[in-house]
């Protein structure tokens, strides 16, 4: 992963961030840096690292409410929201997920804890998820 130069206005966001001591203010952010992306004042690199900083964040902070910003993490969630649309995780989209996680930098506690909160607002909200039994490829068979 290439370093970006950050600009003056993003360098501000990365100081607001690390002093935010809620998942609320991340969010407000990730929304304040979305409008600059859009207005393009900022590059969308200072805003994927941006958003890759607010993740991390949250993962620091107590909650278990979902921060949306342009991050890695984000375009992994969305994924997964994909292919958990028709209430059903298979293992060939396991498999699907399990390659994007490689591809970017997802790591296996960060796709469960994405998981769980994903699967605790659909259980609020009344739906059921079936997911198959899937051992990933890298793992040990007899473990």
């Amino acid at each position: 992963m290439v370093a970006v130069r950050l600009s003056r206005r993003s360098r501000r966001y990365s100081k607001r961030i690390q002093r935010t001591n809620t998942r609320f203010d991340l969010q407000t952010i990730a929304s304040a840096v979305q409008t600059d992306l859009d207005k393009r004042d900022i590059t969308y690199d200072e805003a994927l690292t941006l958003g890759n900083l607010i993740q991390n964040r949250a993962d620091q902070l107590p909650g278990d409410t979902i921060v949306y910003a342009v991050s890695d993490r984000d375009a992994y969630r969305r994924t997964l929201e994909l292919y958990l649309r028709d209430a059903l995780l298979t293992k060939t989209e396991q498999m699907l997920l399990w390659e994007e996680r490689r591809r970017l930098g997802i790591s296996d506690i960060d796709h469960e804890r994405l998981l769980e909160q994903l699967l605790m607002q659909w259980r609020r909200q009344g739906k059921k998820v079936t997911i198959a039994r899937f051992d990933s490829p890298g793992g040990d068979p007899s473990a």
